[in-house]
Parts: C-alpha cells; structure tokens; sequence
C-alpha cells in the first residue's frame, strides 16, 4: 500500500508533512495542508484550522492568522 501512497503525493504535489495515513488507511490532511489551500472545504476534516463546526454548518472565527 505504500507504493500507492507514495505515488498519490506525487500526483497531487504534497509534501509529506501535508498528510498521514490513518489506522483504517484514510488519508488525513495536516493543519499545514489547509493553511496553505487558504479556504475551508466545508468537509469537517479532523485538523480545520478554520474552526468549520459540521454539526451546525458554521465556520467559527479563531484568533490566529
């Protein structure tokens, strides 16, 4: 599976601090990733640094950059 991994980072341009694989082989995108994407995807990914609540569909503003 690695191979299939590895060959996905170069397809989409990621560094390897832009994402992991999960236990259930998911791949999660990093704080790092999202910052650098510039908007909020509105998915509820686990590391939003947008604080975008799924529940109610709010993007809760933070206090940082």
């Amino acid at each position: 599976m690695s191979d299939d991994f590895s060959s996905f980072s170069k397809r989409s341009n990621l560094d390897s601090e832009d994402y992991y694989l999960s236990e259930e082989g998911y791949i999660v995108f990093t704080e790092k990733y999202h910052l650098r994407r510039g908007y909020c995807c509105k998915s509820g990914c686990k590391h939003c640094p947008y604080g975008y609540d799924k529940k109610t569909n709010t993007i809760k503003k933070t206090g940082g950059s």
